[in-house]
């Protein structure tokens, strides 16, 4: 569809990766640059193990045709009476789902991915009775969800509770459920990938890119 000067206008969720895209650079890293999902369906998250500066997990959730994203340097907790700090980051295009490999030195997030966990979810989100989108959810500040993964089950909980510059500071907490268990330390015991089986500390570069398996 055109806008008045003629040209196509882009959807919204191709707006929202213009940070994404414009912190990295195609053919230099092996992440992928694509669009939009389409609609319908279960929807669809990724907890990606992420060795850059810092470690840390990347909580991703399929809304708005594309990934809203979260860096929780915790990583998730099975413990309710866990506040675990997650940093609101920019949306990632859905194909993001899949990615696993190596982003080289001197690009943006350089350093080893896995696919830590993966699944599909159900919002839980609700106002006066209604469900409440999680894209307007992560607008509002209040994300609820039912994560149904190979490693985690159950509810979650994801509050905003400030900002640290640019970045939106949230906490996520694990619901009181059949999932929630106190002597569970996932992030400890279970470090391979879903995916690939590899942990971080095998996951090899291919032809100095990564791999995306």
């Amino acid at each position: 569809m055109a806008g008045k000067s003629g040209t196509p206008r882009r959807s919204a969720s191709g707006r929202s990766l213009e940070t994404y895209r414009g912190k990295r650079r195609a053919g230099r890293t092996p992440e992928p640059m694509g669009g939009a999902s389409p609609k319908g369906g279960r929807r669809r998250f990724v907890i990606q193990k992420h060795s850059a500066t810092s470690l840390h997990y990347d909580f991703r959730l399929e809304a708005g045709g594309v990934l809203k994203s979260w860096a929780v340097p915790k990583g998730p907790s099975t413990d309710p009476r866990d506040k675990r700090l997650a940093m609101r980051t920019e949306d990632h295009p859905v194909d993001y789902l899949d990615f696993e490999g190596v982003i080289p030195p001197g690009e943006y997030g350089a350093g080893e991915v896995i696919v830590w966990d993966t699944g599909t979810y159900r919002n839980l989100a609700e106002d006066e009775g209604r469900k409440v989108p999680v894209a307007k959810g992560v607008g509002e500040g209040h994300v609820k969800v039912w994560l149904e993964g190979e490693k985690l089950r159950g509810g979650y909980a994801m509050t905003r509770t400030g900002q640290d510059g640019e970045r939106e500071r949230w906490i996520m907490i694990k619901l009181s459920d059949e999932g929630a268990d106190a002597r569970r330390n996932p992030v400890s015991t279970e470090p391979a990938s879903v995916r690939s089986g590899r942990t971080l500390d095998e996951l090899t570069e291919d032809d100095g890119h990564g791999k995306r398996t």
